[in-house]
């Protein structure tokens, strides 16, 4: 019923969990309100619902171009570090060492609870600089100095909902149904592709399990068709030619001038 009016296989999913959890909580009452040995065996529908997409360098920078000035400092963090959002709308100036250029999260305020260190690059420490003058600039009008790294336009709060901004910039770069999620999945696989081990960028992004990662780090095209040149270059190196049957021609010609001599 719930396939027919047009839930997805993940929606139901989540809906025969709560059941599931209801029917075990029931059995576990004293007395039991459900019998446990008639509790049924729910099965889960197959779920093909990941997401892969991630920014192009060229398209964050157009959607970074298109946002207000206050969330531009804010998207790159997310974009080089792959830092949920509510990790970075929460982070405050206890949590930064500007005179080492290091950022830090803390256990309990990451999804999986694991402390997380960032070494900023020289764009990341200056984005700091820049947000640190705009904190004591706030201070100097308002009185009140606040404790959060990145601010909401008018310096009153720290940044919050900004969905409007976010649609309108990412309509203006011509790429309307990207996330803010995405920029985690671009900054694995930005890293990854600059040749940072796995295990270094997994502690950066916070990935704990090693399946969420490989999800993340996703393969498209562009990255086959360079797997493609690699593979020929790599063949022409070892043969001379970058085809198999190229291979296979000098091999016969080699035999068949044994076989003359």
């Amino acid at each position: 019923m719930r396939m027919d009016a047009g839930a997805a296989n993940a929606t139901i999913n989540r809906e025969l969990s709560t059941l599931k959890r209801m029917l075990n909580l029931g059995a576990e009452q004293t007395p039991p309100l459900v019998d446990k040995g008639r509790t049924p065996k729910i099965k889960m529908l197959a779920e093909n619902n990941v997401r892969k997409v991630f920014f192009e360098h060229d398209q964050f920078i157009a959607v970074r171009s298109s946002l207000p000035k206050y969330l531009r400092n804010f998207v790159t963090i997310a974009y080089k570090e792959g830092w949920r959002l509510d990790e970075i709308e929460k982070l405050t100036w206890d949590q930064v060492d500007r005179k080492l250029g290091i950022i830090r999260l803390e256990p309990g305020e990451t999804k999986n609870d694991d402390a997380r260190v960032a070494y900023l690059d020289d764009e990341e420490k200056k984005i700091i600089e820049g947000q640190w003058f705009l904190r004591k600039s706030m201070f100097n009008k308002k009185g009140v100095l606040l404790p959060w790294v990145f601010l909401n336009r008018y310096g009153t709060d720290r940044v919050k909902q900004f969905h409007k901004s976010w649609k309108k910039a990412c309509n203006q770069a011509g790429i309307p149904n990207m996330i803010f999620h995405d920029f985690r999945r671009s900054a694995v696989r930005n890293m990854v592709r600059a040749g940072i081990s796995e295990n270094v960028a997994m502690k950066i992004s916070g990935h704990k399990t090693r399946s969420v990662f490989e999800r993340y780090n996703i393969v498209n095209d562009a990255d086959l068709i360079e797997a493609s040149k690699k593979r020929a270059e790599y063949l022409e190196k070892i043969s001379g030619t970058g085809t198999i049957s190229g291979t296979v021609t000098k091999i016969q010609e080699k035999r068949g001038s044994h076989r003359s001599d």
